[in-house]
């Protein structure tokens, strides 16, 4: 009741400590010290906000720095920006660290295929709290509704989470790096069994073939079966990668698999109704050949769904395994097929010695399996306009 009935000035308690009464009725708290040879003024907060008893064991911390050498305002700057550091946000540090690593993903990470296990599974339940709190308990409360029954997911959520983490630690971050691998040993191994992608056998696929029309999702699709190349190559495709009077496309290495093992372009040979089918295509105009929404790729669903709705169990990627398996029952060169899925064949040393894309044997496969897609010599059950190269 004293304090508060102070006229304006300053009250010394001793040892430095110092009690501020302004005009306006306030009061302030403040240590008055000096170390390396200046006097400095340090402020401890509002009267009675911050009481007697705590401006006193304040201003005896403060005492003890100053005669360990220390400057207790800059130990309290210090103290306030690692604690700021510590607050950031798992969210956060998942946007800073797909920012950083979008330039090595296929397509700048437009598809979003990198980072949404993190944002589906992870960042819903941990997305608010701060990368210093991660701890093995929590990341396995995270991946547990999906450890077994979505195996291969809650693998690439637990994968991104680890590179986040890691990148946090670049940040100058207090992170526990093991927590990942920690939460992954409190989960158990897991009971999922990998599923296999549903393959349309080579056998009917003219049939499938016959039955796709020239909308942009059907064009793909065609193409993709006369080409048994990945999906990503097909959306990503755009008019100046086609060469049509050699009938070569040559697919960037970014677009391949990922940029990991894939340092080269690779060259597909188009047989004569791979070309007809760009040609249509084309048609649609735009900067890719296939575009979806303004002009955009097609996602990456757009084929999967087109099949699902017409109550197919296949998938688009499985006519590469279709493509596969008629090459081996109809006797073509293993390194041929091989090639021209875009697998590497032999070891790193035969490889070295290998320069070869073997082209000129694969358009013969190709237009062998362009006439079996089409019914032999090429006939369409649905036909698209072909026009002149």
């Amino acid at each position: 009741m004293k304090l508060k009935a102070l006229s304006p000035g300053k009250y010394e308690d001793g040892g430095g400590l110092r009690l501020v009464v302004r005009e306006n009725g306030s009061q302030t708290w403040v240590y008055r010290f000096s170390v390396h040879g200046r006097r400095r003024e340090m402020g401890l907060g509002p009267f009675p906000d911050v009481s007697l008893k705590e401006a006193r064991d304040q201003a005896a911390q403060a005492r003890q720095l100053v005669r360990q050498g220390h400057d207790p305002v800059t130990h309290r700057q210090a103290e306030r920006r690692n604690a700021r550091r510590n607050l950031h946000l798992l969210r956060e540090v998942a946007l800073d660290c797909f920012e950083a690593r979008k330039a090595e993903l296929k397509g700048d990470g437009v598809a979003g295929r990198w980072f949404s296990p993190l944002e589906i599974h992870i960042l819903p339940k941990l997305g608010a709290v701060p990368v210093a709190e991660l701890d093995q308990n929590v990341i396995r409360d995270a991946l547990a509704p999906i450890w077994h029954d979505k195996a291969e997911t809650a693998r690439k959520a637990a994968n991104r989470l680890n590179l986040v983490l890691k990148h946090a630690v670049a940040m100058g971050l207090r992170v526990d790096l093991q927590a990942v691998d920690k939460a992954r040993v409190l989960l158990g191994k897991q009971r999922h069994a990998a599923k296999r992608i549903e393959a349309l056998p080579w056998q009917e696929v003219p049939a499938f073939y016959g039955s796709l029309g020239s909308s942009v999702t059907e064009l793909a699709l065609r193409l993709l079966i006369l080409t048994g190349v990945r999906s990503a190559a097909i959306r990503l495709a755009t008019p100046d990668e086609f060469d049509l009077d050699k009938q070569i496309w040559t697919i960037p290495a970014a677009h391949m698999k990922g940029l990991k093992g894939a340092t080269q372009d690779f060259r597909v040979p188009l047989s004569n109704e791979a070309v007809a089918v760009v040609c249509e295509a084309m048609r649609h105009g735009g900067k890719v050949l296939f575009p979806g929404r303004k002009g955009q790729p097609i996602s990456d669903m757009t084929m999967s769904k087109y099949m699902r709705d017409r109550d197919m169990s296949a998938r688009p990627h499985g006519f590469r395994s279709s493509l596969r398996t008629w090459a081996e029952e109809t006797g073509q060169p293993y390194e041929v097929a091989e090639t021209s899925l875009g697998h590497k064949i032999g070891n790193k040393v035969e490889r070295a010695y290998q320069r070869s894309d073997l082209l000129d044997k694969r358009a013969v496969l190709m237009a062998q399996w362009a006439d079996h897609v089409t019914g032999e010599g090429g006939a369409h059950v649905v036909p698209i306009r072909h026009e002149a190269t």
